[in-house]
């Protein structure tokens, strides 16, 4: 054999394993591996530079995940039948083990790392992204790369009442809270996912559950980290540090920052006083010195001054950037019906971030299409999140959609999904757009808020209003203080030590995204967190309900309106005609637009237009189409053909009946030319039953009519 493999057997509850194998594949990348959970399985690889580039004062970690359409045995779409650019749900994987992983590398360690995760067999039961972030974490234990892990990444969901881990897509369908978790062996690290309304104390409970699965899943990277003599790590030296300049930096520029903190200005305002303070100490250096010394100085100027003055006065003061309590949420002010054109639009403002959100109601035709590798069909409800350069006043070109937008919107679209109507309870395909005007801080939660008042406004029956807030946390272990704080400001999130945002309404939770960047954050912390969250969602929810406080009873005039109807699915190819040519003629000569959909043994028909009249026309025809005759019923039939023996008329769209001769009337006629009648003529017939042969109607017009 030309490889030597090690493998390491993890064991789920329930008899399921995970298998973690090294030294079979991609061996000349630093570390690589393959985790299997039944017949899915991932290839993990990890390639570091041995040196870092010159001036880079930063971790430039790249994660990538990518689905193999050949892992399930599939094509790809699309006219090159490769795959391409990565889809939102590759791009939300990849950012799921980069926020489990980049913390955890050496603040000092600045080359660049490249974590590639590709799923190459699947079996379309097993879910893939549970296994990625053990993936990417085992194969930078098999290498030399310096990494404080490893961790782990596990989906807990809550089934029938009781919690699972690692559900397959089936049983996940009916869970009422699924969560993603990371961790490492002692901490906490990550947490991102949906919930249907659940409380503070059942989310709590979930990530305890996770945890004690990581703890397993980390144990066995570690022994196979010592099975393949990887325990020590490769040496490296990427910063050269002056410590008697630090020390003076400190000492020249503390108390100027903290002044400069406690005095409750506006973002830029602040930014600019704390630019002018280092500018000016770095203009005291002799000219000749300031070049080289400038990093340096910037480096210790926001590691070891910012950072720790704003923290200080937080916990040794109670007071924030802005002069808040810990507790305390930001000014808030909103409106509804902003955009005269828009099917519904919200300005959500709180503090300084601010979202213009739309509304846009549409057809089955409008939503949107998903063709990915474990996942065909449709959305009926979509949500973007945009976030210009403007809103933070940067002067730069806005190109593509960044995966921090893919995100953030995400975020976004698990929060209020639960409360928006679909299917039959909601007809419209459903577009919300967030686009960020301003950012100091937690648009992605502004955009939760901005599209539930969106919602509401556009007449869409949401079940309840939803509402976001993102907590923060600054903790110092040698001290043992900490605070947690509501509705954190950018620098409060960027300085601190958690960004910690959840979503609900009155009754419960409906998503959340964690992130963790400091050891041994206890459960007490989170619970205190998450209580304090509550009280800031429900404050928020009161100032979105003093906008709107219900959806509007109508649809804005100008929407098109849908009209649905459910037909037997015996009826559907009648609608459709051969080739299409029922279903089309109805909408030229309507003006309407048509879809129709299987689902439970029955065609559900949804009619668009913005013409009430052809609206009604093309409802008739496809009542007329998919009516049934009854026995006893009267009609208003159009003569269709003559016969020697009667008359052929159409009784409904499509259904034709005989009228003997001899139901024409209480006399009797020799030829059909004595009863008068003609082809077009339009006559009042009774179905009295169906010829026990043939199965034919049988009309009569005699029945109606007085004897004489």
């Amino acid at each position: 054999m030309l490889y030597n493999a090690t493998k390491k057997v993890i064991e789920l509850s329930g008899g399921r394993q995970i298998e973690i194998e090294t030294g079979k594949l991609a061996k000349q990348a630093d570390g690589s591996v393959v985790v299997r959970q039944g017949n899915t399985m991932l290839l993990a690889t990890v390639t570091a530079a041995k040196e870092a580039k010159p001036d880079v004062d930063f971790m430039p970690l790249s994660v990538e995940y990518k689905e193999k359409y050949a892992a399930a045995g599939r094509f790809p779409g699309g006219f090159l039948k490769r795959e391409a650019r990565p889809s939102d749900s590759e791009i939300l994987v990849a950012r799921l083990i980069d926020r489990a992983l980049r913390p955890l590398f050496p603040d000092d360690y600045h080359a660049e790392v490249f974590v590639t995760v590709n799923l190459i067999s699947a079996d379309g039961q097993e879910m893939p992204d549970s296994l990625a972030g053990l993936a990417a974490s085992a194969a930078l234990a098999v290498s030399d790369v310096p990494f404080a892990g490893p961790i782990s990444e596990v989906r807990v969901s809550r089934i029938d009442g009781q919690f699972v881990i690692n559900p397959t897509f089936a049983q996940n369908a009916g869970a009422d809270l699924d969560i993603i978790v990371a961790a490492t062996i002692d901490n906490i690290m990550m947490v991102e996912g949906e919930m249907k309304e659940v409380s503070e104390a059942d989310m709590l409970e979930a990530i305890k559950v996770a945890h004690e699965e990581i703890k397993k899943q980390c144990q066995a990277q570690i022994e196979l980290m010592a099975e393949v003599g990887k325990t020590e790590k490769r040496t490296y030296c990427h910063e050269e540090n002056d410590e008697e300049l630090r020390q003076a930096v400190i000492a020249a520029n503390y108390d100027k920052v903290y002044a400069v903190a406690k005095s409750s200005s506006s973002k830029h305002e602040r930014s600019e006083e704390f630019e002018a303070i280092e500018a000016a100490y770095i203009a005291s250096f002799p000219e000749e010195e300031q070049a080289a010394k400038a990093s340096l100085i910037k480096k210790y100027f926001h590691d070891n001054v910012l950072k720790p003055a704003m923290r200080n006065m937080i916990l040794d003061e109670g007071i924030r950037l802005d002069g808040r309590r810990t507790d305390e949420i930001r000014p808030i002010w909103g409106e509804v019906d902003y955009l005269p054109m828009a099917h519904g639009s919200a300005i959500f403002t709180r503090g300084e971030t601010q979202s213009l959100t739309t509304v846009t109601l549409g057809t089955k035709l409008d939503e949107k299409m998903i063709d990915e590798v474990l996942r065909k069909g449709s959305e009926q409800f979509v949500l973007h999140y945009n976030f210009p350069p403007f809103s933070t006043g940067e002067a730069r070109p806005a190109r593509g959609t960044s995966r921090r937008e893919i995100g953030h919107g995400n975020l976004a679209f698990r929060a209020l999904k639960p409360m928006v109507p679909l299917g039959e309870e909601n007809p419209y395909a459903v577009r919300v757009v967030s686009d960020i005007l301003e950012s100091n801080g937690s648009s992605s939660m502004a955009t939760v808020c901005a599209g539930t008042m969106a919602l509401m406004d556009a007449g869409v029956k949401l079940k309840k209003p939803v509402s976001g807030i993102a907590m923060g946390l600054i903790a110092d272990s040698k001290s043992g203080k900490w605070a947690v704080l509501s509705d954190i400001l950018g620098d409060e999130d960027h300085l601190g030590d958690m960004d910690f945002k959840v979503t609900g309404t009155r009754d419960g939770i409906t998503a959340t995204q964690m992130d963790i960047k400091v050891d041994g954050l206890s459960y007490d912390v989170l619970a205190k967190a998450l209580e304090q969250a509550k009280q800031g969602r429900m404050h928020i929810l009161g100032k979105i309900e003093e906008v709107i406080a219900a959806p509007r009873d109508d649809y804005k005039p100008f929407v098109p309106r849908i009209v649905q109807i459910i037909i037997p699915s015996d009826f559907i190819g009648a609608v459709i005609g051969p080739g299409g040519k029922v279903i089309q003629e109805i909408q030229k000569t309507t003006g309407t637009t048509i879809t129709i959909t299987e689902a439970d043994n029955k065609g559900i028909v949804d009619i668009f237009g913005d013409n009430k009249e052809g609206m009604d026309a093309a409802l008739a025809r496809i009542k007329g189409i998919t009516a049934v005759p009854e026995v006893g019923e009267t009609y208003n039939g159009k003569i269709k053909s003559i016969v020697t023996f009667g008359a052929f008329i159409e009784i409904l769209p499509g259904k034709e009946a005989l009228l003997h001769i001899s139901e024409i009337g209480h006399q009797r006629f020799a030829t059909m030319e004595d009863t008068g009648l003609k082809e077009g003529d339009m006559i009042e017939v009774k179905l009295i039953g169906t010829d026990p042969k043939t199965g034919k109607l049988k009309l009569s017009r005699k029945a109606l009519l007085p004897k004489a």
